[in-house]
C-alpha cells in the first residue's frame, strides 16, 4: 500500500512551538486585561445541537456550518423515499443532530439561558476558543480559527461601552501597538438619519452604501444610493452627515442639528456623548477615539453602540469590533436581556505584531537553563541540581548523557535557551559549576546556590 502523504484539511493549519508561544503571548495579554475588568472565563463545547445554531446566522450561515454525522448506521432510519431525491439538504436533519460551533456568541446565549438560575447578573464573561466555518479558504480566511470575545449581559449601563474602549486601549497597548483608532457609532443615529429623509424602510440599503465610503469614495456611495432608489434630494440631505468633520464634539453638534426631528437619532447622540463623558474620566494610553457614522458593521444584530478597531501602523483590516444588542437571549426564550460585547481579531493582531517586530525576544523561550554533561556520572551528578532549579520555578532541561558538548550547546541555541550549565569532572569535584550566558558568551564559575540567586533575582 502506498504511503499516505501527510496533510491537513484545507483552511486549517498547524502551529509550531514558536508560533504557539507568540499566540499564547497575545491570548495571555488579552485575558489578563479581561480579568482586570471583572470578566470571567467560560468554555462551551466544540459542538452544539444543530437546533441551537440553525437559523441564527441567516441562510448563508446555515450553509457554512460544519455538520456532524450521527454515529452508528445513520442511514437505516431514513425514509427510502428521501434517499431517491439525491438532495443532501433533505436528509441532513435526519442524519445530523450536531454541528461544530460557528461563533462564540450563540453558544454564549444558550449558556446564559441554560444557566440563568446560577448566574449572577450582570454576567461578564470572556471566551477564547476555536470556531469553524465551511467557507472557501483564501489568504487570511480559514475554516478553523480562534475567536477572543468578551460580553456583558443583564446591564444597560453605558459604562460597559466605555470600559470596552478601555479594554481595547490597555490590551493593544500592552501588546506593543502605539497608534490605533477605536471607531464608535450608534445604530440609533443610523436609524435617525434614515428616518429624517423618510427612508426608514431602506436603512439597510443606506448603511451598506455609506459603510463603503473608505473603499469607493463619495461618488461611489452616491452612485450606489441612486441605484438603490434614493433620490438626488435625499442625497443632498445625506451629504453633510456622511462627510462629517471636526472633533467628536463638533460632529455630535452637527448630528444633533441634522437629527433634530428624530427622537431615535437624538437618543443615539445622547448615548455616544455619555460614553465619551465616561472616557473623559480615564487616561487612555495609545487609542484615538473617533465618532464615525459610516460605521455600520453587524447592523442586523446591533441595536446601540457599534465598535471597530483599526491599527494605523500597518495596512490591515479591522483588528477588533463589537457593539450593543438588546435581545441576545430572546432566540432561546429569555426575553429582554440586553448585552454588549467585543471581539479581538487575534490572527490579524498576530500579523500586525509580526510585521512591526513587537513580539518580545523571549516569547518563544520556554526553557531558561540547559544542563550539559560529558558522561553518565555527570548526568547523575546533575539530577539534584535539576530538581533544585525546578523547585525554584526555573524552567530547566537536562540533556541526556552521550552527545558531544557542541551538540548540546547547539540544542540550546536552536531553542533560544539563554543559559547553560556544563558539568565535567572538575565541576563534580569542586561543586563549582560552569555557568554560561548564551547571548553574551560570558562564562562564570558559580555554585548551585549562586546560580539560583542569579536567575531568581536577576543579579
Amino acid at each position: 500500500m502506498a504511503a499516505i502523504k501527510p496533510s491537513v484539511p484545507k483552511g486549517t493549519r498547524d502551529f509550531s512551538p514558536a508560533e504557539m508561544a507568540k499566540r499564547n503571548f497575545i491570548f495571555d495579554t488579552i485575558k489578563a486585561v479581561f480579568r482586570k475588568y471583572g470578566y470571567l472565563q467560560i468554555e462551551t463545547p466544540s459542538m452544539e445541537n444543530l437546533s441551537t445554531l440553525t437559523g441564527k446566522y441567516g441562510d448563508e450561515g446555515d450553509k457554512l456550518m460544519f455538520k456532524i454525522l450521527n454515529s452508528g448506521d445513520y442511514l437505516s432510519k431514513i425514509d427510502p423515499q428521501k434517499l431517491t431525491t439525491h438532495n443532501s439538504q433533505v436528509i441532513t436533519q435526519d442524519i445530523s443532530e450536531k454541528a461544530l460551533r460557528y461563533d462564540l456568541t450563540v453558544p454564549f446565549a444558550r449558556y446564559v439561558v441554560q444557566h440563568q438560575n446560577e448566574i449572577t447578573f450582570p454576567f461578564k464573561r470572556f471566551q477564547v476558543q476555536p470556531v469553524w466555518r465551511a467557507d472557501r479558504p483564501q489568504k487570511g480566511r480559514y475554516r478553523e480559527f480562534f475567536q477572543c470575545d468578551a460580553d456583558v449581559v443583564g446591564s444597560d449601563s453605558l459604562l460597559n461601552e466605555a470600559e470596552f474602549i478601555l479594554i481595547y486601549d490597555e490590551a493593544l497597548s500592552n501588546l506593543g501597538l502605539k497608534d490605533f483608532t477605536i471607531k464608535i457609532n450608534n445604530r440609533k443615529i443610523l436609524s435617525g438619519i434614515a428616518e429624517t429623509i423618510g427612508k426608514s424602510d431602506n436603512i439597510i440599503d443606506l448603511t451598506v452604501a455609506i459603510d463603503k465610503l473608505d473603499k469607493i469614495g463619495l461618488d461611489g456611495v452616491i452612485k450606489e444610493l441612486l441605484e438603490r432608489g434614493f433620490t438626488p434630494e435625499d442625497i443632498e440631505q445625506l451629504k453633510p452627515v456622511i462627510l462629517l468633520e471636526g472633533s467628536n464634539a463638533t460632529k455630535l453638534e452637527s448630528l444633533r442639528t441634522a437629527l433634530a426631528g428624530s427622537a431615535t437619532g437624538l437618543k443615539g447622540c445622547e448615548e455616544i456623548e455619555s460614553v465619551f463623558n465616561y472616557i473623559n474620566h480615564f487616561n487612555l494610553q495609545n487609542a484615538t477615539i473617533e465618532l464615525d457614522i459610516t460605521l455600520a458593521r453587524g447592523l442586523n444584530y446591533y441595536t446601540g453602540a457599534i465598535f471597530e478597531v483599526k491599527t494605523n501602523e500597518v495596512a490591515m483590516g479591522s483588528i477588533g469590533g463589537g457593539g450593543r444588542y438588546d435581545d441576545l437571549t430572546g432566540m432561546f426564550g429569555l426575553k429582554g436581556l440586553t448585552g454588549a460585547g467585543i471581539s479581538f481579531g487575534a490572527d490579524r493582531i498576530y500579523d500586525v505584531m509580526e510585521e512591526l517586530g513587537l513580539f518580545p525576544a523571549d516569547a518563544n523561550q520556554s526553557t531558561q537553563v540547559l544542563i550539559c554533561c560529558f558522561d553518565k556520572d555527570g548526568e547523575l551528578f546533575a539530577l539534584p541540581l535539576l530538581q533544585q532549579l525546578r523547585d525554584n520555578d526555573i524552567n530547566t532541561e537536562l540533556y541526556p548523557a552521550g552527545a558531544k558538548i557542541k551538540k548540546q550547546l547547539d540544542y540550546a541555541n536552536n531553542k533560544n535557551i539563554p543559559y547553560t550549565v556544563v558539568i565535567g569532572s572538575d565541576e563534580m569535584q569542586s561543586g563549582v559549576l560552569t555557568f554560561k550566558d548564551m547571548t553574551s558568551g560570558i562564562q562564570e564559575k558559580l555554585t548551585a546556590k549562586e546560580i539560583i540567586e542569579k536567575l531568581t533575582t536577576g543579579l
